[in-house]
């Protein structure tokens, strides 16, 4: 066996304790196997194929058990005590993975390598060869079931560099379902912000890191979110070869320029991708650095009490976010969940997102046009993410289709007199290739399975090839109905059936009574005798076996020539990765701005006016999440007005007092919320805002406020 561990060390805490103590019981063939491969993976829970279901055994079948609220069974002794076991169906198996994900755990997916019919033919103690083929951790997901569609799965890893005697952090963050990726740094006092900010599923980190004192609390604080690395972590040196090596570039000058520790930190996440997808490359974007000015600074305090994408009690509803994302597709969802955790601090981008904004807020009836294809648009990002990691099915491929088709037909929507940001969309959007998403149509059938190994997704007529062969198949599957109707005469048995199961193929079956007779002369000359059943008697025919024979050859042949299709054409997609990842971006520009046009004409917000200047000039300002609460109650938001910056009657400090829930943190959110998102290129709800940049944003109050249900504590 291969040791596909995850690191040098498993845990902080330690090393895993042992699967079970050696003792004077020799395990069976099939446990020597499975405590084989759990021994490489100790740090994970073994999902371990038997069949139609993932067992697990020992003390992960106990874990998984627990965790997932399903019968804990025994199979078997080991050191003299019994063996906990619990299995999960393979057609379920997404619902189970994403519970364990979910409470922290990892998982490796041991999958059988080769059919148990050749495992047979080495003897009949002979083990199914399996091995584990993908580590499944919280930011290694691909899986449609297993994602939230309008969230963004981060996976970051961090690096550290002593520059001068202080230290810096790299951060490196990826989402592995859409190919992102990006490169920061940030120093001891802005880490925790930085992080806040991403707000990654999973966190690889350096033992060395892990263990800095001034930082505890901020990894008590992430506690199931971290996953070890070796002691230092990647050097700088070693970590530039391997992303030289991984983007197939002679230096690194091309993306931009790296410190130390951001260099270590990408070369740490490119690592930990590599133990967890076992050598199968994920197609990650060029790396893209973000400076620490490009957004607004804010600390991770002010986010949760500012409750942009999640309530303090961790709820969406009730958050900026859901108050302002009307997006129809998942990857704009991503889109503005991402805008809204960091604002912008360039007049000229922000300008630019305000323009797409404002012509989509006047011209309604494009908007409403537009939206209506994008609602009928499919993940194409994470779809072509599966196709090129060779994990996708034919639904995926139907996706791609579907939402090229509509790439199309979204640029032949937008006019010519549409501002900068909507005509770059437009020309991303023009570089589909038209003639993808045509073959696609040609070849998917009407009725998609799952997953392309159950065939039948390419549709009748467009491989003559494979038509000849399913017809092959399905000729004898109706030989076998006459065979039946032969040997049932002839026997003077109507019940007589055909039957076919996966460990003995095709198989005649007869009540007892009537397999008596045929073990005997003359019956036995045709039908020999295979099985005796508690209520029936099982029996085969040389006819029947050379019939098999051609219908599983017919049918693997057929398997063979989708598979072949299914790789032609994911091979045309993966061609056009580049293309197909910048239309997923424009469509999501596109769906942003028509979202934030569609708030801004429902709920009467405004365009801001953004300056240089140190200007904080609010009109008859309102609380966006507040006024929405109480406008489902059928009441009206009491506006009012704000005034900080350089004008001769406004100061830079404004106090304010009042009794306990007299609306003082109301205030001071409000006008916090206000900035943000002009600072994301939407429109603000007041009837006037002046804005100059904001680069650092703070607000302290109360620790337990709920202001979208009316409460609130003293600041």
């Amino acid at each position: 066996m291969t040791d596909n561990s995850f690191s040098p060390q498993q845990s902080f805490e330690g090393p895993p304790p042992a699967i079970a103590a050696p003792g004077e019981d020799k395990p069976s063939p099939m446990m020597a196997q499975y405590i084989e491969i759990k021994a490489a993976n100790p740090d994970c829970l073994l999902f371990y194929r038997m069949g139609d279901f993932y067992e697990l055994f020992f003390e992960d079948a106990e874990i998984a058990s627990r965790t997932l609220g399903i019968v804990l069974t025994k199979r078997g002794k080991y050191a003299g005590a019994d063996i906990p076991m619990c299995g999960v169906p393979i057609h379920r198996s997404d619902e189970y993975l994403q519970r364990l994900i979910a409470a922290g755990h990892r998982v490796a997916v041991c999958e059988q390598m080769e059919d148990p019919a050749e495992a047979r033919k080495r003897g009949a103690k002979s083990v199914v060869r399996r091995d584990v083929t993908r580590l499944i951790t919280a930011g290694t997901i691909t899986e449609d079931a297993l994602l939230d569609p309008a969230r963004a799965n981060l996976l970051m890893a961090i690096a550290r560099h002593r520059n001068d005697g202080v230290w810096s952090f790299g951060l490196a963050v990826a989402d592995i379902s859409t190919g992102s990726f990006v490169i920061t740094e940030a120093d001891e006092a802005s880490l925790g912000a930085a992080i806040a900010r991403f707000d990654p599923s999973e966190i690889v980190l350096p033992d060395a890191i892990r263990q800095m004192s001034d930082l505890d609390g901020l990894w008590r604080e992430h506690g199931r979110r971290l996953s070890p690395l070796a002691r230092e972590g990647i050097e700088p040196a070693s970590a530039e070869a391997l992303l030289m090596r991984t983007f197939e570039v002679g230096s690194l000058d091309a993306f931009g320029s790296f410190s130390k520790a951001e260099i270590s930190a990408a070369g740490a996440l490119v690592t930990y991708l590599d133990k967890t997808q076992l050598g199968n490359k994920v197609p990650l974007q060029a790396p893209r650095r973000e400076g620490l000015n490009a957004a607004m600074q804010i600390d991770a305090a002010t986010r949760a009490n500012l409750e942009l994408t999640r309530t303090l009690s961790g709820e969406r509803t009730g958050s900026l976010l859901d108050a302002i994302d009307r997006t129809v597709t998942p990857f704009g969802s991503r889109l503005m969940a991402e805008r809204l955790a960091s604002p912008l601090t360039d007049l000229g981008a922000l300008a630019r997102r305000h323009d797409a904004v404002s012509y989509f807020h006047i011209h309604d009836e494009l908007r409403a046009t537009l939206r209506k294809v994008l609602r009928q648009t499919p993940d194409l990002v994470r779809a072509l993410t599966r196709v090129a990691m060779d994990r996708a099915g034919p639904r995926d491929l139907a996706a791609i289709r579907d939402a090229t088709r509509n790439a199309r037909s979204i640029a032949a929507l937008l006019p010519p007199d549409a501002p900068a940001e909507i005509l770059t969309a437009r020309d991303a959007l023009r570089t589909v290739p038209e003639i993808l998403p045509q073959r696609l149509a040609d070849m998917l059938a009407d009725e998609l399975p799952l997953q392309k190994r159950d065939g039948g997704f390419v549709r009748e007529g467009y491989s003559p090839g494979l038509d000849e062969v399913r017809r092959l198949k399905d000729d004898s599957r109706s030989v076998i109905a006459g065979l039946q109707a032969n040997y049932a005469a002839s026997t003077d048995c109507r019940t007589l059936r055909i039957k076919f199961n996966n460990m003995i193929g095709y198989y005649i079956e007869v009540p007892p009574q009537i397999g008596e007779r045929m073990v005997q002369p003359p019956f036995n000359a045709t039908f020999f005798h295979r099985q005796t059943m508690a209520g029936a008697m099982r029996f085969s025919t040389t006819e029947l076996g050379e019939l098999e024979s051609r219908i599983v050859s017919a049918a693997t042949r057929a398997t063979e020539l989708e598979l072949t299709v299914f790789a032609d054409f994911a091979g045309d997609i993966i061609a056009n990765a580049d293309v197909l990842r910048a239309a997923t971006a424009a469509m999501a520009a596109l769906d942003v701005a028509a979202s934030l046009a569609e708030v801004a004409a429902d709920l009467g917000w405004v365009r801001p006016e953004l300056t240089e200047r140190p200007d904080f000039h609010i009109e008859q300002g309102r609380h966006p999440v507040v006024e929405a609460a109480v406008r489902q109650r059928g009441a009206a938001f009491i506006a009012n007005d704000c005034e900080l910056g350089a004008v001769a009657s406004a100061g830079r400090i404004l106090l304010v007092t009042g009794p306990n829930m007299a609306g003082k943190s109301t205030y001071l959110r409000q006008n916090a919320l206000i900035a943000i998102l002009a600072q994301i290129g939407a429109f603000v709800p007041a009837r006037v805002a002046r804005i100059g940049i904001v680069d650092r944003l703070f607000s302290r109050v109360g620790a337990a406020d709920d202001l979208a249900r009316g409460r609130s504590t003293f600041m």
